[in-house]
């Protein structure tokens, strides 16, 4: 096994998303020297692809050499969407930064732990600004109609505070947030293609603020690395830890081991928990039982809307990911999500929405509709482009549903627990709407195959599985994130989110992570907990 230096850091952060991008800075800023391994690429700009039909660019599949920043991943009770790459899930999300209800400050296994809504507040303010959080200034046409439902039904509508440069088109500007300290910008041309990477400079990715400012303090971010095994030093970890990793991007890569006093995970869920739950097996048994459990969504539906005929014809691109959010109702809330244009790799994998309980009559009901509407279907296929008329709506609820991740045979799989609600692919008030919103516009509703065809539900927002407790017994972490029964060892990521937020929770993650960091002291302060 080689050596990759004799470097000591103080702490190795696994993962670049926004919980490790905090953590980074952050730490840097109190003196630590930081290491943070990332399995995915550095990209640039020119890197990202043109859309998503460019598969080795945007898919994440290092077996068959797709290196890009999305990765699917595909389990028996849920399908996942999620990023890849230094900035992780920043380049690939869209944009959106919206705080969750007080409700979410009160329930899951944190409630109690502190008074996180006044508590968490003022870090709230503070990712707002380290993001470049701004209010969507243009609602393109799939903004408008769902305004136009909004105010027919009487529900609140508003543009979505996001995480995008507004200055004037494609022109370049130095940096309008940290006085100087940061990249030049773009400004926006909303061509619609945030989820597959800003091409022009203009979205705020987590490389364009915490990331670029700590590698500024001097914290190095190794790439195309993954990290497969933590052996702590003494039984808790009080001597340190060795990192063990190897390429990511390499078939044939011999492992490397790097030693630092403090691991911090960040992984995101399906970074985080598998590797817990492979390290509970082997070098980290005093790892609560409740890693893999307390995983959910936000409760979520994705509904393509593929427009055949009329005024928003090839019109929905335009625009940012997400503008515009309307409140469903005390517990629900839409946005409608885009793609740019020519990104009509979804086009290939979705079908009719089709709520039925039953498998087989549900499957026998599906191609009943595949084969009623073949024709708009092929003309959309050979004469439009999917992207480009197809809006996705993204319907969230602050209800309560969990499943467990497990290890399986052949890598992670996914569990439902007795007495627990779980994930629905299909969800009435979710279904209901978008067969409104479908008629409005001239479009039809679908989903992907995997909820029409099994009926497992997709989400962008998968959490939890390292939440925190009270103890041992009821959570992975404590009010302070650090790991039960170990020093030093902490998780800073979606993994951590103890109850659902019910809205994306990108600007979530952030803040608790500003405030958790917050908490660690200087490095050369005793640090007590």
């Amino acid at each position: 096994m080689e050596d990759s230096k004799n470097t000591k850091y103080d702490f190795i952060i696994i993962g670049s998303g926004f919980g490790g991008a905090v953590s980074a800075l952050r730490l840097a800023e109190k003196g630590y020297k930081v290491l943070v391994i990332e399995k995915g690429k550095f990209f640039k700009p020119d890197d990202f692809p043109k859309n998503n039909r460019q598969l080795t660019r945007w898919l994440w599949w290092p077996a068959l050499k797709m290196f890009g920043i999305q990765k699917l991943t595909f389990l028996r009770h849920i399908s996942v969407m999620s990023g890849v790459g230094v900035g992780g899930g920043s380049l690939v999300y869209a944009n959106t930064l919206p705080k969750p209800k007080s409700a979410f400050f009160n329930q899951g296994s944190w409630q109690g732990l502190d008074d996180w809504e006044n508590k968490l507040a003022p870090f709230y303010e503070q990712a707002w600004h380290m993001l470049g959080a701004a209010e969507n200034p243009y609602l393109a046409p799939a903004d408008l109609a769902l305004k136009e439902l909004a105010e027919e039904m009487n529900k609140a509508f508003r543009p979505t505070k996001v995480s995008v440069f507004f200055g004037k088109a494609n022109q370049v500007y130095s940096d309008p947030y940290f006085e100087g300290a940061g990249p030049e910008r773009s400004g926006c041309n909303f061509c619609g293609a945030c989820m597959t990477g800003c091409r022009y400079n203009a979205k705020n990715s987590l490389d364009k603020n915490y990331l670029y400012l700590a590698q500024a303090l001097g914290v190095t971010i190794l790439a195309e690395h993954e990290v497969i095994d933590v052996l702590p030093h003494g039984k808790h970890g009080e001597k340190g830890y060795e990192v063990i990793f190897k390429k990511s991007t390499s078939y044939f890569s011999g492992p490397k081991k790097i030693r630092t006093k403090g691991v911090i995970f960040a992984g995101g869920v399906l970074g985080t928990v598998p590797l817990l739950l492979k390290l509970k097996k082997k070098h980290l048994p005093l790892l609560s039982d409740q890693v893999g459990q307390m995983v959910r969504t936000n409760n979520e539906s994705l509904i393509f809307n593929t427009v055949y005929k009329g005024l928003y014809l090839d019109k929905m691109s335009e625009g940012i990911a997400i503008g515009s959010i309307m409140t469903f109702d005390e517990n629900s809330h839409i946005e409608p999500v885009r793609y740019g244009k020519g990104s009509s790799i979804w086009g290939a994998l979705v079908v009719p929405v089709i709520n039925e309980p039953d498998f087989w009559r549900r499957n026998l009901k599906l191609i009943y509709k595949i084969l009623k509407t073949l024709p708009v279907r092929l003309k959309l296929l050979w004469f439009h482009d999917f992207a480009s008329n197809s809006p996705v709506l993204l319907f969230m609820q602050h209800l309560d549903s969990t499943i467990q991740l497990k290890r399986g045979r052949f890598g992670l799989k996914s569990g439902l627990k007795k007495g627990e609600t779980n994930p629905t692919a299909f969800i009435p008030d979710a279904l209901d709407f978008a067969r409104k919103f479908s008629k409005h516009i001239k479009a039809i509703p679908q989903v992907l195959f995997t909820e029409s065809v099994s009926g497992i539900p997709s989400t962008a927002h998968i959490l939890g599985g390292a939440c925190m407790g009270k103890d041992i017994q009821s959570g992975v972490i404590d009010k302070n994130h650090k790991v039960f029964n170990y020093e030093q060892m902490y998780v800073f990521d979606g993994s951590m989110i103890s109850a659902n937020p019910g809205v994306n929770p990108s600007l979530t993650i952030t803040a608790i992570t500003e405030y958790g960091m917050h908490k660690i002291p200087p490095k050369h302060k005793k640090q007590n907990h």
